[in-house]
């Protein structure tokens, strides 16, 4: 891929995406170009799913896996019906209850989607995002677009505009600013092709939601655990590779409230008598409890919705703060909460220290 020396950044309306800018970006994804664009969860790193080569271009600018499958983002339902060789009565439902919005089915692919775009894999990843911006680049650009988070592989996910432009500028062709996104986690990956239906990441969706509509769900082991899992096959992004990852070394305590609190301080003191630069992830509960280090609230524990929305977005900040050590408190894994500590305990590589009570 020749270089690019200069990204284009284009700031647009949120609810009315400006055709003109639009279209702009909707020409550099029918030419086999790279977009980064707002969703609902994160920003994408956008590129025609159906040209081998413009997908190619994703994996080499954010230097990521080629075995980890790309979320195929579409417009319309019937576009579902290109991309997979089959469509389940579970999918219909699923679409017609929670399309637009942060949830991504996998299902088996037809053969006119590149095996590069599903890293290697006979499954396809694909979601219709609820953004008007994200709508109307796919609308616009006429075909499906691939998009994994617009960031560098490892990296916390993007929530603003400011964070591609850190990781990108200068290596891509646009960025469509629409301001931050509202979720702030990515969406859950639900596959289809197992019974009973298993959710490979947890996301803006919970598991609970999806209950309600299927009865039956499992959740993939590697997407809860403590420690790390090795996978052979990953049929969904953020399942085998290091994902969300600050540059600071970084543990989470989990436990009961107080006891985290206790041994977050106690850990705090600790690598402060090193001499090391210390951030806390608190929540609003606990966060006039530290009087040391660099402390940020993540939100409130009675709203984890606004905990998903912060957590990245802090994780960059405490690294352009020049932190040594992030020390990140546990939360309930109900609701958002399964998504946040999916992220957390995989952002920390699975440095997790358990509180006593």
């Amino acid at each position: 891929m020749s270089a690019i020396k200069k990204t284009i950044v284009l700031k647009v309306d949120c609810e009315n995406p400006e055709r003109e800018k639009i279209t702009l970006a909707a020409n550099v994804i029918r030419e086999g170009g790279l977009v980064a664009f707002p969703t609902e969860t994160v920003y994408g790193l956008g590129a025609d799913a159906l040209n081998p080569e413009a997908v190619r271009n994703i994996y080499l600018v954010k230097m990521r896996p080629p075995d980890n499958p790309i979320i195929v983002h579409v417009a319309r339902k019937e576009d579902v019906y290109r991309l997979a060789a089959e469509v389940p009565e579970s999918a219909e439902k699923l679409m017609s209850r929670f399309w637009p919005g942060p949830l991504t089915l996998v299902l088996r692919a037809s053969d006119i989607v590149p095996r590069v775009t599903t890293g290697g894999l006979d499954t396809v990843a694909i979601r219709m995002p609820r953004h008007k911006v994200a709508l109307a680049l796919i609308e616009a650009s006429g075909t499906p677009i691939a998009a994994p988070s617009a960031n560098l592989a490892g990296r916390p996910s993007p929530t603003i505009a400011e964070h591609v432009i850190q990781d990108l500028y200068g290596k891509i062709d646009i960025i469509l600013d629409a301001g931050p996104t509202n979720i702030g986690v990515e969406s859950t990956v639900l596959d289809l092709t197992s019974n009973p239906p298993q959710i490979l990441r947890p996301g803006g969706l919970t598991y609970e939601e999806l209950r309600k509509v299927l009865g039956r769900v499992s959740i993939h082991p590697a997407a809860v655990s403590k420690k790390e899992f090795h996978i052979k096959h990953a049929r969904s992004p953020g399942l085998k590779h290091k994902h969300y990852a600050p540059r600071a070394e970084m543990i989470v305590v989990e436990g009961e409230f107080n006891a985290i609190i206790r041994k977050v301080a106690e850990l705090a003191e600790k690598y402060l008598g090193d001499g090391k630069k210390v951030g806390i992830l608190a929540t609003d509960e606990s966060i006039r409890r530290y009087n040391i280090g660099i402390v940020k609230s993540m939100g409130s524990r009675s709203n984890l919705s606004s905990i998903a929305k912060n957590l990245f977005r802090l994780l960059r900040e405490l690294d352009d703060e020049g932190v040594d050590v992030i020390i990140a408190e546990g939360v309930p894994q109900k609701g958002l909460g399964l998504a946040v500590m999916n992220r957390l305990r995989r952002a920390a590589g699975y440095n997790i220290i358990e509180a006593g009570s």
